[in-house]
């Protein structure tokens, strides 16, 4: 399915609209810009809409299970007071008076957008952030979406018609190279979430010229260190709620200590209370039958593994731990299934440091007297997030996004010269 013209159209229009889209794009830059209140205000109406549960349907229909606890989550974050605040943090101070003149913030035009599909509303949300920035956006939908992006789409189109010539969605396999590249010729950036493979891919395909922002996969782990007597819980619920799926979720559980039979004694210590976060997330019969199926395929894994790290296993109740005496940050077996590993405080800038422009997130969990040092090293490492376990997919209010504003990425900053640089007495403008 597609989206554009603010409906929902059928496939056979894919080549109708590819070629009469670069007039309507030329028509739509040529117009009265998109302003920021116009976007927001729209977004107030939907979230709205959201609270009042008018869009329970909507999420029942086309997001996957969990999604409803997930936008509980993140709904602070996309209030227009949050927005509005994220406006002025990643794009104040861009415009205004300059010796010569003044400085204007532009959108950069068009953006296409290789949408996520490991989070329910994240192609919705990369196009958000393409329409605070009043930049014509181009959807290429993740394989799974269900209809979700779509639904939000025709929503906010219908909430706010002016926003219809601003949002297009394409539900295109990435085998499709040809109609990407139309795509990518008619894009003035593309934000690229996904791999290394697939950000390879689109390097190939964008023109010259054209501003690749890319959005890649990242590792994130937890770092503990004098844990005794500290919660281990929130970790737990964590590693459980995540399943290791997203670029936030911990992989391994890191420990500061360099003797194997320590870290042994913590995979006792810890695997009963993983066992107890299992067992609440998986509630129903076939939720419980999912989580052993997932922990038996852990198991396979562990013993394929061993004949090459040497594996010391702790299976429990759908979960399980697996020691390796390794240092090395890779993914883990999922789904409650977490690897522990020793990397006492002194290795870890060059432990870390083997996976720079990876890093993102550690969940660090130490005593207080010594978290002000371990967050200044795991920064020096390369980590652009450092949260408390329990809070490492949390969306945390005016953060970064892997070290950078996103906003700033999809905007550009245009001089005007004034006669004799005399400054303009108008006031700053960002769109």
């Amino acid at each position: 399915m597609i989206f554009a013209d603010g409906s929902i159209l059928p496939d056979s229009e894919l080549n109708p609209i590819l070629g009469y889209l670069e007039e309507e794009i030329a028509q739509t830059l040529s117009g009265p810009p998109l302003a920021a209140d116009v976007v927001l205000d729209a977004l107030d109406a939907l979230g709205r809409e959201l609270d009042s549960g008018a869009l329970d349907p909507l999420i029942a229909r086309y997001a996957p299970p969990g999604a409803g606890e997930e936008l509980d989550r993140v709904r602070p974050q996309i209030s227009r007071a949050a927005l509005e605040e994220r406006l002025a943090l990643e794009l104040g101070g861009l415009a205004g008076p300059r010796p010569f003149g003044r400085s204007e913030v532009k959108p950069l035009g068009v953006l296409l957008h290789i949408a996520p599909g490991n989070m329910a509303g994240l192609p919705a949300f990369t196009a958000v952030e393409g329409l605070l920035t009043g930049n014509i956006n181009l959807v290429k939908l993740p394989h799974g979406d269900r209809g979700l992006t779509l639904a939000v789409f025709q929503k906010l189109t219908e909430l706010e018609p002016r926003l219809s010539p601003y949002l297009y969605a394409f539900d295109l396999s990435s085998k499709y190279a040809v109609i990407i590249k139309a795509l990518a010729n008619l894009a003035d950036g593309i934000a690229v979430w996904g791999g290394d493979g697939a950000v390879a891919a689109i390097r190939k395909l964008a023109p010259p010229g054209c501003k690749l922002i890319e959005w890649g996969h990242r590792l994130s782990f937890a770092y503990l260190s004098n844990w005794e007597g500290l919660d281990l819980a929130p970790l737990a619920g964590h590693i459980l709620r995540t399943g290791g799926l997203l670029c936030s979720s911990c992989q391994v559980v890191y420990l500061d200590t360099g003797h194997l039979s320590v870290a042994e004694r913590f995979c006792k210590q810890f695997l009963p209370v993983l066992e107890k976060a299992a067992a609440a997330y998986y509630k129903t019969p076939g939720q419980a039958a999912q989580g052993a199926l997932y922990a038996r395929e852990a198991a396979l894994e562990q013993i394929v593994d061993r004949a090459r790290f040497d594996d010391l296993a702790f299976p429990g109740q759908l979960c399980s731990l697996t020691l390796r005496r390794d240092m090395e940050l890779e993914l883990s077996h999922l789904h409650g299934n977490v690897l522990v590993k020793r990397l006492p405080r002194q290795d870890l800038v060059p432990v870390l440091r083997r996976q720079r422009g990876r890093l993102q997130t550690a969940g660090l969990l130490c005593p207080g007297s010594e978290r002000k040092a371990l967050a200044a090293l795991l920064a020096r490492a390369g980590v652009n997030r450092i949260t408390a376990p329990g809070h490492m997919s949390d969306a945390l209010p005016l953060e970064a996004h892997d070290g950078e504003y996103p906003l700033r990425r999809y905007v550009r900053v245009v001089d005007v010269e004034e006669p004799q640089g005399r400054p303009s007495a108008a006031p700053a403008q960002i769109f």
